[in-house]
């Protein structure tokens, strides 16, 4: 997608009131669906379980601090009508056709069609669970083939928005009303537990999961790189239109910006909820219990957070949700990667697809079906879906830094300085840039010293 693909002239004023900026939401709410599934209902689940509570901090640093990153980058790909890829390959240094980091991306890539396959793999236990007649591996199978043939035939902005919102907010309330119904249980969240997860502390042993962790629930590298993407198909940078030097095209701009910022916003307070009702359960479920989900029972031992909550009967409560949280992300990965990597193959100069949709809308059928392909692929082969999202999320960890450069870069260097951001969000983006770093440095030191 091609910055003159999107800069059309005929711009569109921004909504001046709060009920008005809620009707352009939607690029949040598709992120957020790919969030909750890989990151909230496995990988902080299993942190839970392995380390209790003392582990809460981590969770909710991950939550906020890349937010501002992912605004960043809105902000420039809104202003500019230039893709994430566009955008990264304008940072000096590069490898043949493209910046570094693109690159870097691509390496990161691999660990996310890992995570994918983790995610099918875990779809298909859910329904194993569910209607146990046919093999998990055949419901794997099933539920892959319909969200191919699903997108293929169907798979346009408007539907993957509306499928998106839908599964959000089923796996946001089913979660949060069982985390709150845990307070009649045994298992309740008392306030030491809450205050004792705010030290800072972090044991040996949780390290390496707590890493993955950061790395991939809140908003991770993957949807830092999505959301442009899916913010150009919504029509921001369309609405902003063509930038000039004219007085009213910054003005117009504030106004979209503002609409992207509750955007960012309504999404993280989606995806912080159900994080922080995630984590609660396994800490205070599965921790308790010594059970940390992993393997082909991985579905199996989560299902123990809802019924050891509500009782035996609400099993098929915890199904209907992990249902939900898995799909959503497993729908949100086939319909954004395709259109990531149309891009990252038109940069290397490999695809010419350009302004027709025609072309466009092929090759997004094409890597539906090879990337969905892979997942199955992957789990078929390793069918360790714990492991293989943590696998993701170390990768993704790494790069995350990297995507904080490179905001700052494109915040200093090639933003248009009429709708540059406040001195405070300026200063917000530079902490979390040194907070990944330094998290990342630290991780990894650390296990180095572990080997």
């Amino acid at each position: 997608m091609k910055a003159s693909s999107v800069q059309a002239a005929s711009w569109q004023k921004p909504p001046a009131t709060f009920l008005g900026r809620l009707k352009y939401l939607g690029p949040g709410l598709i992120v957020s669906g790919s969030i909750v599934g890989s990151g909230e209902l496995i990988a902080t689940t299993a942190l839970g379980a392995k380390v209790g509570f003392v582990a809460l901090w981590v969770i909710l640093l991950s939550c906020v601090i890349k937010v501002v990153v992912q605004e960043e980058l809105g902000r420039y790909t809104m202003s500019s009508g230039e893709t994430t890829f566009r955008a990264l390959d304008k940072v000096p240094g590069r490898i043949g056709p493209t910046s570094w980091v693109v690159w870097c991306w691509a390496i990161m890539f691999l660990g996310l069609t890992l995570l994918s396959g983790g995610i099918v793999g875990g779809v298909g236990q859910v329904m194993y669970l569910a209607f146990p007649q046919l093999h998990s591996n055949l419901w794997m199978l099933i539920i892959a083939a319909l969200t191919a043939g699903i997108l293929i035939a169907i798979g346009r902005f408007g539907f993957i928005q509306r499928a998106a919102a839908v599964l959000v907010f089923t796996f946001t309330l089913l979660t949060l009303a069982c985390a709150i119904l845990l307070q009649w249980t045994p298992y309740a969240v008392h306030w030491v537990d809450v205050v004792d997860g705010l030290k800072l502390k972090m044991p040996p042993h949780g390290l390496q999961v707590a890493f993955a962790v950061f790395g991939i629930t809140g908003i991770s590298a993957a949807e830092l790189v999505m959301y442009p993407y899916w913010c150009l198909e919504k029509g921001y940078a369309r609405h902003v239109g063509q930038r000039d030097e004219t007085e009213a095209w910054p003005v117009r701009a504030r106004g979209w910006l503002r609409v992207l910022k509750l955007d960012v916003l309504v999404a993280m307070i989606f995806y912080t909820i159900a994080t922080v009702a995630f984590y609660f359960l396994g800490a205070a479920i599965l921790h308790a219990q010594g059970s940390v989900p992993e393997g082909s029972e991985m579905v199996r031992t989560l299902s123990q957070l809802y019924t050891a909550t509500l009782g035996p009967g609400a099993l098929i409560l915890f199904l209907a949700g992990a249902f939900a949280v898995l799909y959503s992300t497993l729908f949100v990965h086939a319909a954004s990667y395709p259109r990531l990597l149309i891009d990252f193959f038109e940069l290397l100069g490999i695809l010419r697809v350009g302004n027709d949709e025609k072309k466009r809308w092929k090759w997004l059928r094409i890597f539906t079906l090879l990337l969905i392909s892979l997942y199955v692929f992957w789990y078929l082969l390793l069918e360790v879906p714990v492991t293989m999202v943590l696998i993701s999320g170390v990768l993704q960890s790494f790069m995350l830094p990297l995507l904080a450069g490179s905001a700052l870069y494109l915040r200093y260097k090639h933003l248009d300085h009429r709708i540059k951001p406040s001195k405070t969000i300026s200063f917000l983006l530079w902490i979390s840039a040194i907070a990944m770093l330094a998290f990342a440095i630290y991780s990894f030191i650390t296990l180095l010293q572990k080997l």
